[in-house]
């Protein structure tokens, strides 16, 4: 074959790939159409879920092209920070619409590219904003920012139940906790379908800074709910103090950072009234109670009931277990349990141990004839469960997306009266 036939042969393949390569349907006459000045696509181009602009985040957004010759080429739909929302072109080209979940209450960018039918091409840009989520889901976190001991648990409240496990991933996913120093790996745990609760595999560290945060906002969590925007948390932590009372020798030994500061003599629950087994954690300080045996379902004129003033106590349930002062019973603290289930101790030494504890420290009481402290219905007992256990109340778990275990009870919340009779002494 002579150079010119090869020349020849070479420009025939050019000038077929090229109008595959950009799209064109037929060649054009004089010069290259995509070498001129995009056109005003405005005319041609209609926007869906968008009108007033404002576009409903529970639906596609969709684009459409008039049905003249012209097509649609690419299209691209942004937020403000950039990132893209994925899209399906129609295999005509007549129209686009998202697959990709649109943000609530975010502003997008939608930039069309088009030709038409003599192969020019065109353009059009539309900015929108998606309805906010005010009116869906946002979470509060406690406890109020400050400075708690080394067992205090972070708590989640929600606005809105949420039931279905793949809801609960997308709301747990988007729950951020940190610590520094950093923590031993923690866990959320649903307590109910509003309500959970976070803590690390073993104690916080001591003197740690903790920061909680919600990236909720937008997401869609199920149907027709988005996360909303929400504050942030920071609490510390203090010393590392626990409060260890063993039932059977009726002593408590407290520690400070590991080191044991002193042993204190105490009575607990006398049979029938037996102290709580398990770890326990601080809930609130009163420097006076007075305490009523019918709160406990004690009769007045019976054999059991009281009705006395009370000074230095540490609430550690809502149902009315403390750490007190009780000069009546001072005789058999250290030798026998006599108490209806608060742990006693004398005067002097329940204001020792007032002015040495705070919310979040832990207090745990073993060998009493008490049942264990339950997890979520009478203050934080959600030391009491294993790391194992714990786990398993997470909506990520290893399995997938499977439902957390459900607490009927209604969380502890010191807002209610109801949860703040006094109970025992």
């Amino acid at each position: 074959m002579s150079h010119n036939s090869l020349r020849r042969n070479a420009l025939r393949c050019s000038l077929l790939v090229a109008p595959l390569a950009v799209g064109l349907t037929a060649c054009g006459g004089g010069g290259n159409p995509l070498a001129a000045t995009p056109h005003d696509a405005a005319a041609k181009v209609a926007f869906g879920s968008a009108a007033g602009g404002k576009a409903d985040p529970s639906k596609p957004l969709q684009v459409t092209i008039k049905k003249d010759g012209s097509r649609i080429t690419d299209v691209t739909a942004t937020d403000a920070a950039g990132r893209y929302v994925r899209g399906e072109l129609g295999s005509d080209g007549l129209s686009w619409h998202s697959t990709g979940a649109l943000a609530a209450g975010a502003h997008y960018t939608v930039r069309v590219s088009t030709e038409d039918s003599d192969g020019r091409p065109g353009r059009k840009t539309l900015g929108f904003d998606t309805t906010p989520a005010d009116a869906g889901l946002h979470v509060a976190f406690g406890p109020d920012a400050g400075t708690y001991g080394v067992g205090q648990p972070i708590t989640a409240e929600l606005s809105v139940p949420v039931k279905d496990p793949a809801a609960r991933a997308a709301v747990e996913g988007n729950l951020k906790v940190s610590s520094t120093p950093q923590a031993a790996p923690g866990s959320w745990y649903w307590v109910d379908d509003r309500t959970l609760h976070y803590r690390p595999s073993t104690y916080w560290p001591a003197d740690a800074t903790i920061d909680v945060t919600s990236t909720l906002n937008g997401v869609r969590v199920q149907d027709g709910l988005y996360g909303g925007t929400d504050k942030s948390l920071e609490v510390h932590t203090g010393d590392r103090v626990e409060a260890l009372t063993d039932a059977g020798t009726h002593q408590m030994t407290f520690k400070r950072n590991g080191k044991v500061v002193r042993t204190l003599p105490v009575t607990t629950g006398k049979p029938g009234f037996s102290t709580r087994n398990g770890i326990k954690v601080v809930l609130g300080k009163e420097q006076f109670v007075r305490m009523q045996s019918e709160s406990i379902g004690i009769a007045a004129g019976s054999s059991d009931s009281y009705d006395l003033p009370v000074y230095w106590a540490t609430r550690v349930t809502w149902s009315g277990e403390y750490v007190h002062a009780a000069p009546w019973s001072e005789g058999s603290q250290g030798a026998a349990n006599v108490s209806h289930g608060c742990t006693g101790m004398s005067m002097d030494n329940a204001h020792w141990f007032f002015d040495n504890v705070r919310q979040g420290d832990i207090v745990e009481v073993t060998h009493s004839l008490g049942d264990t402290m339950t997890p979520f219905d009478n203050g934080f007992g959600d030391w009491n469960l294993s790391w194992p256990q714990w786990k398993k109340g997470s909506a990520l778990g290893a399995a997938g997306q499977s439902a957390a275990p459900q607490n009927t009870a209604t969380t502890a919340n010191s807002s209610n009266p109801a949860r703040l009779r006094p109970q025992a002494l």
